[in-house]
């Protein structure tokens, strides 16, 4: 008969093979986060007291977003018209050829859903605008 000497139970956890799937699953979210992140470039004007002045001898464009969603763009003293989003962009796009110094301005009704605006300044930055201004009124004191 063979005598087998028992053996001390061992206490210890073995971390190797959960250091691995760590290592493992932080490469892959380092890949894919990058990847994740989608955003429209706006220059967001910073916080202050008084409001931006738009210079009246310049041209500019404003594009409305009515209660609807409905899309119109006011130019001057022109009646404004309702355009779709690839109208937005093929406008935007046409008239920046022309003028290159345009500044477009957005001003939407506060019950449109956020994704409507985003939907409209993606459309602006298809059409190669850099820089958007937001319209909005100042509070009731």
């Amino acid at each position: 008969m063979l005598l087998r000497k028992r053996r001390k139970p061992v206490a210890e956890m073995n971390v190797v093979p959960y250091i691995d799937v760590m290592l493992v699953l932080l490469i892959i979210f380092m890949v894919t986060a990058p990847m994740l992140i989608q955003g429209v470039e706006v220059d967001v004007p910073k916080v202050s007291s008084s409001p931006l002045t738009i210079d009246e001898k310049e041209q500019h464009l404003i594009i409305a977003l009515t209660k609807e969603g409905q899309a119109l763009i006011e130019r001057g003293d022109e009646e404004p018209a309702k355009v779709d989003d690839a109208g937005v962009a093929n406008y935007v796009s046409g008239i920046r050829k022309q003028q290159p110094g345009l500044q477009v301005l957005l001003r939407a009704d506060s019950s449109v859903p956020y994704g409507r605006v985003m939907t409209v300044m993606s459309s602006l930055q298809a059409a190669g605008m850099e820089s958007v201004g937001l319209i909005t009124e100042a509070p009731n004191e």
